[in-house]
């Protein structure tokens, strides 16, 4: 969003710890101011008198700092179907849903009436396209991408933590979530002991995370800031991508596309049935042993033609490239010109 042009972009956050009155936002850029909204009940009470006061809450939060900043007629950007639940107290020119992930785990009409409402869905995926398609004509699909300059860039200090490996190194990046499939790594970790299997990332209760901990060549570094990551990915020899098991619609990950930006092999897991999108670029595996053995080829791929192929399809995600995409798409339905996002 705040690569529209003109766009000023009011973003607004989760509370995740004690609020303690956080109504000032924070300027992160120009035209970015980012607010903690106040904390709420949780949904399992939604059906109850309390719930909706709660919504009316956090929609007076977001209402006053709209009336700060003199936001008009704003656009109401919703990345969560949680949102629909303050559309009829928000004044607003027009609706955005924003669907980049699964939700299913919330009510099915919480979805369905914020896409019913929205002016245009952007959904991350085909599947994500088609499970929508009965509550829109209006989807667009608009895949995740990456920061291209920052991930592309090389020559940066190799991070403290990974200045003592030796041999390859195979990384992946992203949050360690309690249903991610590690068995790959376990298989690829001991296939391959002159490799070290980095993993940066929040770290979560995952069932299989203490077996992949006991392993001589395997290193977490625990989550990095978004301006250190590249750093890390930057040493990775090849980049690897795994599977959550309560994923249904085959969202592409960002990290994906950040890879990309840098050039390296990736090695993927793919579902039975799964078709690869990026079939030139990406080395799919569909078994744990398949997967070692295809990292092995990666760490021997020969040639700059599929590193510069990968840097390509890096450049077109780039959020620059993802912004002139929506730009077009509410410029065309009247949501977008030099207005306030």
């Amino acid at each position: 969003m705040s690569r529209l042009e003109n766009a000023q972009v009011l973003f607004f956050e989760p509370s995740d710890g004690p609020w303690l009155g956080k109504r000032i936002g924070r300027k992160v850029r120009p035209g970015l101011v980012v607010y903690t909204l106040p904390p709420v009940l949780d949904e399992e009470a939604r059906h109850t008198f309390l719930f909706r006061q709660e919504q009316r809450k956090l929609a007076r939060f977001i209402e006053s700092a709209m009336q700060r900043h003199r936001f008009r007629e704003a656009v109401l950007w919703c990345a969560t179907p949680r949102a629909v639940h303050l559309l009829d107290y928000l004044p607003c020119r027009g609706v955005v849903y924003d669907c980049a992930q699964d939700w299913s785990h919330l009510p099915i009409q919480w979805e369905s009436e914020m896409a019913l409402a929205a002016d245009v869905v952007f959904s991350a995926s085909d599947g994500l396209t088609h499970h929508l398609s009965p509550c829109t004509e209006n989807a667009a699909l608009l895949p995740n991408g990456a920061n291209f300059p920052l991930f592309s860039r090389k020559g940066r200090t190799v991070p403290p933590a990974l200045r003592d490996l030796r041999g390859p190194v195979l990384g992946y990046e992203g949050t360690l979530w309690p249903d991610l499939d590690l068995s790959p790594l376990l298989y690829t970790a001991r296939a391959l002991p002159y490799c070290t299997v980095v993993l940066v990332g929040r770290v979560l209760r995952n069932p299989q995370l203490h077996r992949l901990e006991r392993l001589p060549n395997v290193l977490l570094t625990g989550p990095q800031t978004p301006i250190d990551l590249p750093a890390y990915v930057e040493r990775f020899d090849v980049c690897l991508n795994l599977l959550r098991e309560d994923e249904v619609y085959d969202v592409l990950p960002q990290r994906i596309f950040e890879y990309f930006s840098t050039g390296k092999p990736i090695v993927s897991m793919l579902r039975p049935g799964q078709v690869e999108p990026y079939p030139d670029v990406i080395y799919a595996a569909h078994t744990p042993a398949e997967f070692a053995r295809l990292c092995a080829d990666a760490l021997g791929e020969a040639g700059s033609w599929a590193r510069e192929r990968r840097r390509a399809y890096g450049a077109r995600s780039s959020w620059s490239a993802r912004a002139k995409q929506v730009e077009s798409i509410l410029e065309s339905i009247g949501l977008f010109s030099t207005g306030m996002v």
